[in-house]
């Protein structure tokens, strides 16, 4: 039973090729680019004012010299919005329940970040690791508690997504599996669809905001190293 309830998150396959690859891909199809005619539709007005209004909000409080990377963050906000939402659809496969994935858009993003500041600033960079003011006896202790906090960001990017997006199939799925198992007591099936329902707004609402959160702080690490 407990292996029927994780199945949904293992990749699905077709002809030896994982079909995950192609729910990567899907989203960059349900976004319009840029075209040279005069006029535009209703969709692409809505999407460049969502961009754009969003990359104005991350950016503002960034350095001048950080607001190169409004393109990769924007894109990447964008790329995992579409996933997580078309993984809510019936029969479609979320790629960003899986770890992997989310440790391999966490690690390099952070390492960049890093990398940055200690290129561009190296010594306020590397003075986030000694709070000012600190005790001499506290110094060395502070310095590898503040080493392990930066080394444990990316594992908390990817882990916080992947968490909140399994924790979240895992109650819609067991909450349906409910409901027919109570058809035959009609009110108490009504009553387990309704919480379905809200679930179902919840986890909407929270594909949303992790997408969101996950590139927010991205750009605060980058605001601490520009």
């Amino acid at each position: 039973m407990n292996l029927t309830f994780f199945d949904q998150f293992m990749s699905p396959q077709m002809l030896g090729i994982p079909l995950i690859i192609l729910a990567l891909l899907v989203p960059s199809i349900i976004f319009t680019t840029q075209n040279n005619r005069w006029l535009t539709n209703r969709f692409s007005v809505l999407q460049s004012w969502t961009i754009n209004s969003f990359t104005k909000r991350l950016m503002l409080p960034i350095n001048k010299t950080g607001h190169k990377w409004s393109i990769i963050l924007t894109s990447l906000m964008a790329m995992l919005l579409a996933i997580n939402l078309l993984g809510l659809l019936p029969y479609t496969f979320t790629p960003t329940t899986q770890l992997s994935l989310n440790m391999g858009l966490a690690v390099p993003m952070w390492l960049a970040t890093v990398l940055t500041g200690l290129r561009k600033q190296p010594t306020a960079s590397l003075a986030h690791l000694l709070p000012e003011g600190t005790p001499p006896p506290l110094i060395p202790i502070l310095i590898i508690i503040e080493t392990i906090s930066l080394f444990i960001r990316p594992l908390a990017l990817g882990v916080r997504l992947t968490a909140n997006l399994t924790a979240g199939h895992l109650l819609i799925q067991l909450t349906s599996i409910a409901v027919l198992a109570l058809l035959p007591s009609m009110m108490m099936s009504i009553l387990t669809m309704a919480v379905l329902f809200l679930l179902m707004i919840l986890e909407l609402a929270v594909a949303m905001i992790q997408s969101y959160v996950f590139v927010l702080l991205l750009s605060l690490y980058l605001q601490e190293n520009t």
